[in-house]
């Protein structure tokens, strides 16, 4: 079952940012700090609160919180170069990694279309990063494709 996340789902959350975030530190552990995490409890509970940065949970049967979806809605104005647009952003996708291979992601991810259409948004936006090439090819399955490459040298 995917459903807003609330205060309650906090813990559940916190642990699938941590493992997120394992992922990131052993592929660029220049970059990131090993045991971090992106949001502390009370900062993700302001992004809980926050109704422009809703976050979703797939819950199962017994009430453990499988995978997160962060969403951002961004609205770029017409300018002399771009026209108007709105877009969903998905800040983090994260499945348990006891529960991958069971569709959690694509249920997700096809919620997060279902919301962006709702909202009449123009696409759905993210970044993955490079070392993570099973989250790159499970959007390109999904059907995204880039939009653009930042790129880095590394000193």
């Amino acid at each position: 079952m995917i459903r807003k996340a609330d205060l309650n789902d906090i813990g559940g959350i916190i642990s699938l940012l941590y493992q997120v975030h394992d992922v990131h530190a052993d592929g660029r552990p220049d970059i990131f700090q090993k045991g971090g995490i992106k949001y502390n409890e009370k900062e993700l509970a302001e992004v809980l609160k926050n109704e422009n940065t809703p976050v979703y949970v797939f819950e199962n049967e017994e009430g453990k919180i499988l995978g997160h979806l962060f969403c951002e809605v961004q609205v770029t104005e017409e300018n002399h170069s771009t026209k108007a647009r709105k877009s969903l952003y998905i800040d983090d996708i994260c499945i348990d990694k006891n529960a991958r291979g069971m569709h959690i992601g694509t249920a997700l991810y096809e919620y997060a279309v279902g919301l962006a259409k709702s909202m009449d948004c123009n696409s759905i936006l993210l970044n993955v990063w490079e070392l993570n090439s099973g989250a790159k090819k499970f959007y390109e399955k999904c059907g995204m494709k880039p939009l653009k490459t930042y790129m880095e040298q590394v000193l």
